[in-house]
């Protein structure tokens, strides 16, 4: 399982990429052929010999005394690296097999080091040669698999919000995610701005987010809270259960959290 995460087989063999179009396959297999030519090694465990006793690891610096056991990276002129210091640059974890591809002195797996040249999809995994691709919170897609994440509609052109990493509709957002607001129900779309207060929620209006007792508006006020209601003061949550609960202990907080509309692109 590590060795396929660290050696993508979409990344060097057309088979495993059936809707490339002929030139992006074209793309692919030179793309491939230069990484093996370039750039792909194997380490080699082995003690350290006696000509380089007291050589240092190349990612630590830890001086490896004549016989130690080491790994050789003979793409890199002979550098030693302690077998636990063999990682990728990128990710840091260690090379499966000691299968290593290098570049600027840097050894890499395979996954990292061809996203050094190409970018990846989010949704197929696979390394995009396309002239175009769509890149959304710091991530890339291929046109096509930019969907919803529930109804699979192409958001291509279209406004979505990111959710778990992933985009989602609008329509999809709003039926299936959007918070409902505490004072009319309603859910608080991605165009609405939300209050939060103790994990309740409600629109930052002045109609919603305000004084369950004389209405005042709320948003950026003091306010007090007394069984999932809001209050602009004591006084007021006082006089709001007087009728009722008024032995039982408010908890209070000095502001409520303001959140913008959901971002969107």
């Amino acid at each position: 399982k590590a060795l396929l995460q660290q050696l993508p087989p979409q990344d060097c063999d057309e088979r495993y990429c059936p809707g490339l179009a002929e030139e992006e396959r074209k793309q692919l297999r030179a793309f491939s052929a230069r990484r093996r030519r370039e750039a792909l090694g194997q380490g080699l465990a082995c003690p350290v010999p006696g000509p380089c006793h007291g050589c240092p690891c190349r990612k630590c610096g830890r001086k490896l005394n004549k016989g130690d056991p080491g790994i050789l990276a003979s793409r890199l002129r002979d550098q030693f690296w302690h077998p636990s210091c063999f990682s990728c640059h990128f990710c840091h974890q260690p090379l499966v097999d000691l299968i290593y591809f290098q570049q600027d002195g840097r050894i890499y797996c395979g996954r990292h080091h061809a996203e050094l040249f190409r970018p990846r999809c989010a949704s197929c995994d696979q390394l995009i040669f396309m002239e175009e691709c769509i890149e959304a919170e710091g991530r890339r897609w291929h046109p096509e698999h930019f969907c919803c994440l529930e109804c699979d509609v192409p958001l291509h052109g279209q406004r979505y919000v990111m959710r778990s990493g992933r985009p989602c509709c609008r329509g999809c957002f709003e039926s299936l995610f959007a918070e409902p607001c505490q004072a009319c129900g309603d859910p608080i779309g991605v165009d609405s701005e939300e209050a939060t207060h103790q994990g309740l929620h409600w629109h930052a209006r002045a109609p919603c987010f305000c004084c369950s007792l004389c209405r005042k508006p709320l948003r950026g006020q003091p306010l007090t809270a007394r069984h999932g209601r809001l209050f602009c003061s004591e006084s007021c949550s006082l006089g709001q259960d007087t009728s009722s609960t008024a032995s039982t202990a408010s908890d209070s907080s000095d502001s409520a959290f303001v959140s913008a509309p959901s971002p969107d692109s």
